[in-house]
């Protein structure tokens, strides 16, 4: 277990670290997690995801997933173009959690903002995926379940390179854009060029 981290915010179990990736992407959808992380598990090598190698995080997904209590929501490109993309993250850590059928006793947010679930008590923590363990589990989840999602759809939309950029607004995601267009799993709400010209 990383020494960095803790592995409980305070007494009430069970307690659930959430996070969320995709938030800045141009396409896709946006996933959280949530993990909660029992009484004698230990994980080593648990870190905030952006920290790890891919190799990295699909060794300690298939560790996450066999040791803890876990699930993944998601909410598409087009529910996010209609409650934009914070409240899509809320929603996507709620559909998370709803997944978890625990009785949960708190909740712990990477982030500093967080819609209220079922009134469980929460606490949000800036930079959280770095300083407690379940948030780093969520943050791996989130991921590398957000990853695999935009590999496939990769397969089928080859020349926008999701495969490689995972729908961040790289300049060859923007160009082709500019070139093909957008697809279905765009953000027609974002910016998807610097200067939005007619693309729709």
């Amino acid at each position: 277990m990383s020494e960095s981290l803790q592995k409980y915010y305070q007494e009430i179990r069970p307690e659930a670290g959430c996070d969320e990736a995709g938030r800045g992407c141009l396409a896709g959808p946006v996933m959280a997690a949530a993990v909660i992380i029992q009484e004698g598990v230990q994980i080593e090598g648990l870190n905030d995801s952006k920290q790890l190698s891919k190799k990295k995080r699909e060794i300690l997904r298939l560790e996450i997933e066999s040791k803890c209590i876990w699930a993944v929501g998601s909410v598409s490109a087009k529910e996010i173009d209609k409650i934009n993309i914070l409240n899509a993250s809320f929603l996507a850590m709620h559909r998370a959690l709803d997944q978890l059928k625990e009785d949960l006793g708190y909740i712990l947010v990477d982030g500093n903002r967080f819609k209220a679930y079922h009134q469980i008590p929460h606490t949000c923590i800036v930079k959280g995926d770095a300083k407690f363990l379940a948030i780093a589990a969520a943050s791996i989840l989130a991921k590398t379940h957000r990853d695999e999602w935009m590999e496939k759809c990769s397969e089928e939309f080859p020349e926008y390179l999701w495969n490689q950029n995972m729908g961040y607004p790289t300049k060859a995601h923007r160009d082709a854009i500019k070139k093909h267009g957008v697809t279905r799993w765009h953000r027609r709400s974002f910016a998807l060029l610097p200067v939005q010209t007619s693309l729709f």
